[in-house]
């Protein structure tokens, strides 16, 4: 009964805290959540990524008041919210531009995760909601890519559609079913559009809560890689940690004053980015009887896309065949279990006799699915003693340099049209890719490791 529950507060706060636990959430989540004192500026990009979707949610709603989800109209309309509509302009920069940001801080956000050890136990669940995430803000942008109706969004919409023809037995029904129709029309635009704007945005709304409430039940980490909750005073209050509100909320701002002069710089300046924020392409109506000479999708897809290209039925006899086999080698050569041996050899042999059996194509769309599904393989491949590259061996500075490297590389190659020195340089670059997650195990425990303190290291400021 709300009579009967006992609250500290009066008047109308108490009143709401009657029927309403503002005041408790507030204190679970922003005053009394206790987070590490020693957070530097790569976790901003966690609260940068919440700013981003709000972003993308407001201009996306007024975005709807004007667009006409109909192959008829939709290019016309979206040219009227560019001309016409006051401060039409801004708000589609502004949703276009968030598109590319809300990428950007969620690679970086991710990539602090690697090079801390965010993943590691107890933080598991909250790196899966984060991956999921990932992958639903993926689609998001695919669904939201068609919208526009100009040529790239159309014909990258029809090649990503009909990858899936590739899959043996069901792809061309699936193709079918997830245009709507045999080809790319007015059927595709409006499930496109109502997955854009209702179903996705649903989802993606409740893993945000979801990858929030997980990390507040068991804590942020921090570059040391230290757990604050082990040592507390006899409050019960980590002696390394610090109120959220408001330390971190103060300290958010400087992050998010410098995005915003970055944000709107781009806006107001470069919307189109050289053309990869918005293709060239795009200006121009949707033309189904016209193929783009050259069709690749946008920027943050095109490292994915760079190995789906890569693999060719050459690159898997000579390239993935030998990387499979070197690999199980070393699972071989290794302490693991008798029955990890066992299953790893089955898995290997499936995939070589896969290769000579089914086509390149289809092979491609696994490669590229793999290279987003293997981010949930994390927590359990990474056998490092030291969660933080701070405690690390230096090499591993250099793995993850690599790493980095070989992203931005598939990356920009993913972009160029297909050419025969690309095609040798994303081959390479697939494998160190996804050497990176398979030798992990190995790698990752090698070298001589520093001593991980007891307590976090932080400099009053």
């Amino acid at each position: 009964m709300a009579a009967d529950k006992k609250i500290d507060t009066t008047g109308l706060l108490g009143w709401i805290d009657q029927r309403f636990p503002l005041t408790s959430n507030w204190k679970a989540h922003l005053s009394e959540y206790y987070a590490p004192k020693n957070l530097n500026f790569w976790y901003f990009f966690g609260s940068l990524s919440m700013l981003v979707l709000v972003i993308q949610i407001v201009t996306g709603i007024f975005l709807t008041m004007h667009y006409k989800p109909d192959a008829a109209r939709a290019f016309e309309s979206v040219e009227y919210i560019m001309r016409d509509v006051p401060w039409g302009w801004l708000v589609r920069y502004m949703h276009s531009t968030g598109a590319s940001a809300f990428f950007v801080v969620v690679y970086l956000h991710m990539f602090r995760g690697l090079l801390y050890g965010s993943y590691r136990k107890p933080r598991e669940l909250i790196w899966i909601f984060g991956c999921l995430i990932f992958l639903v803000l993926m689609g998001e942008a695919f669904f939201g890519y068609l919208l526009p109706w100009g040529q790239m969004s159309y014909w990258g919409a029809q090649v990503i559609v009909n990858l899936f023809s590739a899959i043996p037995f069901i792809g061309p029904e699936l193709s079918v079913w997830i245009r709507g129709d045999y080809v790319v029309g007015d059927a595709t635009l409006n499930r496109f559009f109502a997955f854009h704007v209702i179903a996705i945005p649903l989802v993606l709304l409740g893993l945000v809560a979801a990858h929030i409430l997980a990390l507040h039940e068991v804590g942020s980490n921090n570059p040391d890689g230290v757990e604050i909750k082990k040592l507390k005073n006899k409050d019960g209050i980590p002696l390394d940690g610090i109120p959220f509100h408001p330390y971190y909320t103060v300290h958010d701002i400087v992050g998010v004053s410098v995005f915003l002069i970055i944000f709107s710089a781009v806006i107001f300046f470069a919307p189109e980015m050289g053309g990869y924020f918005l293709e060239y392409n795009n200006f121009i109506p949707a033309d189904p009887l016209k193929t783009p000479p050259h069709i690749a999708p946008v920027w943050y897809f095109t490292p994915y896309y760079s190995i789906l290209r890569a693999i060719t039925e050459e690159f898997l006899r000579w390239g993935l065949t030998p990387f499979l086999l070197v690999y199980l080698a070393v699972v071989w050569m290794s302490r693991a279990a008798a029955l990890s041996k066992l299953i790893a050899t089955v898995v290997v042999g499936a995939f070589v006799v896969g290769f000579l059996v089914l086509d390149a194509k289809f092979w491609g769309v696994v490669g590229m699915g793999a290279s987003v599904m293997i981010f949930f393989a994390l927590p359990w491949i990474d056998n490092s003693p030291a969660k933080s590259i701070r405690y690390r061996p230096d090499w591993h500075k250099g793995v993850y340099a690599l790493f980095v490297v070989v992203f931005i590389v598939l990356g920009y190659f993913g972009v160029q049209a297909p050419s025969p020195v690309g095609e040798r340089i994303s081959q390479a670059c697939t494998l160190l890719y996804f050497g990176f997650f398979l030798f992990m195990p190995w790698w990752s425990a090698m070298g001589e490791f520093k001593k991980v303190p007891e307590r976090v290291t932080f400099a009053p400021h």
